[in-house]
């Protein structure tokens, strides 16, 4: 039986589709047990793998997610985080697939090549958690794999580049930035992939590296907006180096995918 936190989440939506069973506050169309990342675990009994896309942030952010309660943040993403490890130890759950983030490697300077096997060096107090979390999950007798993924993206309500449409729609200034993004389904056939894994440890999940400025000028080219785009950014990247993935013939959707979702993701 797989079970799954986070399921009503921005990113934990995605994954629904491959689970039996849910764990959080709200029940959805699949059976549920009650748990909340501040709580006592919760009850893992028939559970092989566990899914661990839960987090506690302000919303709309992930780094600064903390806002003004970095403690109350660390209580409920790291102690509860370790806390749901511990439990699915005991239960005799077989495998662990965490959502962590490429944010694990923030404290590095852009343009630094980072493989899977590079260790990490996170500065933000977010990346920071994730790392934690990552290492904690490393010392139990299972198999746990800790999924470093990019910027996720996807139709559905309050997606990530909402605000940013609205602005560019509204004519205002739009700062250049570029950086790597992956389908939330994308993300979705990388855990299918990686539900039967017998050997932990970190595993890169990202796609494409995409400009604001090739982004909004397929919203202008689907919505006729006459507002000026903004300049292509020239500052450097860190893409993720998806080794394991690959091995396993993963294959994202790219910039088919993304042109086929704008629309839905514009409303029209």
């Amino acid at each position: 039986m797989i079970a799954l936190t986070g399921a009503t989440g921005l990113v934990g939506r995605w994954l629904v589709p491959l689970a039996d069973l849910t764990l959080g506050r709200t029940a959805g169309a699949l059976p549920h047990r009650p748990y909340d990342l501040t709580g006592p675990a919760p009850d893992l009994r028939g559970v092989t793998t566990l899914i661990h896309a839960a987090f506690s942030h302000v919303p709309g952010k992930y780094r600064g997610g903390e806002g003004d309660d970095p403690q109350g943040f660390l209580t409920a993403n790291l102690d509860g985080t370790r806390r749901l490890f511990d439990a699915a130890a005991q239960a005799g759950v077989r495998r662990v697939l965490f959502l962590s983030s490429r944010a694990v490697f923030d404290g590095m300077p852009p343009g630094t090549h980072l493989p899977e096997t590079r260790a990490p060096e996170p500065s933000s107090l977010y990346g920071q958690v994730k790392l934690r979390a990552e290492e904690h999950l490393a010392t139990l007798p299972l198999t746990g794999l800790s999924l470093r993924a990019t910027g996720i993206y996807g139709p559905g309500p309050d997606h990530k580049w909402q605000g940013l449409f609205a602005d560019y729609l509204a004519g205002k200034p739009i700062a250049p930035r570029r950086g790597t993004e992956v389908h939330g389904a994308d993300l979705a056939s990388a855990v299918r992939l990686l539900r039967t894994e017998t050997t932990g440890g970190a595993v890169h999940v990202s796609d494409l590296l995409l400009d604001r400025h090739d982004l909004l000028a397929e919203v202008r080219r689907l919505t006729g907006c006459p507002h000026p785009l903004p300049p292509r950014s020239a500052d450097p990247v860190s893409p993720l180096v998806c080794d394991r993935l690959t091995d396993l013939r993963w294959q994202p959707g790219g910039t088919e995918r993304l042109r086929r979702d704008l629309p839905a993701m514009l409303g029209t």
